[in-house]
């Protein structure tokens, strides 16, 4: 599995980039004739010409490249306005302004992009299509495959799930056999307790902290903590309706909010039922909020996936006629 990849150069470049024009900015060495010359004009070629450039080279998808571009050059605005002496700034004191109408135009398009996935999506469970393929392809169709798409598929899954879970038909995902998680070990049960927590508290906390610290901290926390309400309620939905499925060549895993992890047959050494305590290491990814899994699947590649179902002889035995 490729962990950087071309499109990760532009990012790793900024990065690069940004950490090197700080240093020459801020210190007296021999490079900037000790501090006495620190010209703007060379941030301007390296950041606003160089790196979108560079967007465009390596990122196949024209828009996601524009929006990178776009993105990475109000950040390289953002570090001069920081790194650079004032007495340097000729031509940056007018990018400075200009940055403000570019996050304007960029934070517009997000929200026209965002509706549009959020009309794309509706449409899409309302003709019974697999519900994790409905979210995840209007995304993916703008901003292509990979880290960005996976994080804001999951994002999109926490809203679908929270607000619009009647429009999410259980029947409509992939497989041949469905394995429900949601009554072991009381596991909805479990996420209903710390959703009537949160309720309960938030109020009371947002008093105190507004009183005894301030009240912009009380605000902060408070849309903080709704935030993490939103999450537990779509989980707590979502874990009764995604089900863990067979297909004729794999295992879906689909686990309350989480992206979906598709197990194909070919990479799998061994399934067996499990009843001790699993604790977290790099080589194992568990699929269980209570209690402990009671299913291991281990594969070629020595990674163990531990899965926590309702009736995992059930599932045992639809893996063993195939």
């Amino acid at each position: 599995m490729k962990i950087l990849t071309k499109r990760n150069i532009p990012f790793i470049s900024l990065l690069i980039m940004a950490c090197s024009w700080v240093f020459y900015y801020q210190s007296s060495t021999l490079l900037n004739d000790f501090g006495s010359t620190k010209p703007e004009w060379l941030l301007v070629v390296d950041g606003l010409i160089f790196l979108p450039i560079l967007c465009f080279i390596c990122i196949k998808d024209r828009k996601e490249a524009a929006v990178k571009a776009l993105a990475y050059s109000c950040l390289v605005i953002l570090l001069g306005s920081l790194v650079i002496p004032e007495n340097s700034k000729l031509v940056w004191h007018y990018l400075e302004s200009g940055r403000y109408l570019a996050i304007a135009v960029f934070v517009t398009l997000e929200i026209i992009t965002i509706f549009t996935v959020i009309f794309a999506i509706k449409a899409q469970l309302n003709q019974g299509k697999d519900p994790d393929l409905a979210i995840s392809q209007p995304i993916e169709s703008i901003l292509g495959k990979g880290a960005i798409s996976a994080l804001l598929s999951f994002e999109a899954r926490v809203w679908t799930y929270a607000l619009f879970t009647k429009r999410v038909n259980r029947n409509d995902f992939h497989g041949e056999k469905h394995f429900s998680c949601h009554m072991k070990d009381g596991t909805q049960s479990n996420l209903l307790g710390f959703i009537l927590i949160i309720v309960f508290e938030l109020p009371i906390m947002h008093l105190v902290l507004h009183f005894l610290w301030s009240p912009i901290s009380a605000n902060v926390i408070s849309i903080m903590t709704l935030i993490g309400l939103v999450f537990f309620i779509a989980e707590y939905r979502a874990i009764s309706i995604r089900p863990i499925s067979i297909t004729s060549t794999s295992i879906i895993v689909r686990y309350g909010v989480w992206n979906p992890l598709t197990i194909p047959f070919d990479d799998i050494v061994s399934v067996q039922l499990n009843t001790k305590t699993i604790r977290r290491a790099h080589h194992i990814k568990r699929f269980n909020l209570s209690g402990q899994p009671n299913v291991e699947i281990k594969l070629d590649t020595g990674k163990l996936i531990y899965l926590g179902l309702d009736s995992p002889n059930e599932f045992l035995s639809s893996l063993i006629k195939r």
